[in-house]
């Protein structure tokens, strides 16, 4: 577990410096995910384990905070959402992909003042900076489809 949270730290932290604070909450939130998913640790535990990150202190941390644990507190509506978008079972997918599934699907149900378009460009920037070779292209797919139930009237005006 540790060596695959470094490798998962190590990847982010070559990245650009001139990201944004939501976009690095963004970042160590799919971290926090990861680690949930995985070892299934509280969330509290998870956060004081990330805080001390290099980096952390740049981030939006209550943006982190309501994405983290909001998207662990909705896992259940949020992949019965996803659901019919995926190709396999929720518990199938990467642990990668499922933790930025859900928190895109958290913020495009519950930010509306988000703009659904930068959050699946931001999904998919973290599936490119974090997940497979084509785990982007997934990632978009599934959540053009999910924007089209939670921002109807957004994407078409109706």
């Amino acid at each position: 577990m540790v060596s695959d949270k470094s490798s998962v730290t190590h990847k982010a932290s070559g990245s650009n410096n001139a990201r944004s604070a939501r976009r690095r909450a963004r970042e160590f939130a799919v971290q926090g995910m990861y680690q949930w998913l995985l070892a299934g640790a509280p969330v509290e535990t998870i956060e004081k384990e990330l805080a001390d990150s290099e980096g952390f202190d740049k981030i939006d941390r209550k943006y982190f905070s309501l994405l983290l644990r909001g998207a662990i507190a909705a896992q259940a509506d949020m992949e019965a959402a996803l659901t019919p978008y995926v190709d396999r079972r929720i518990d199938e997918l990467s642990p990668i992909e499922r933790g930025i599934l859900l928190l895109a699907g958290f913020e495009l149900k519950q930010q509306i003042d988000v703009p659904y378009r930068v959050v699946i460009n931001e999904a998919v920037e973290l599936a490119k900076t974090f997940g497979g070779a084509d785990g982007h292209k997934y990632v978009n797919g599934v959540l053009d489809k999910l924007a089209a139930d939670f921002r109807s009237v957004e994407m078409h005006g109706k």
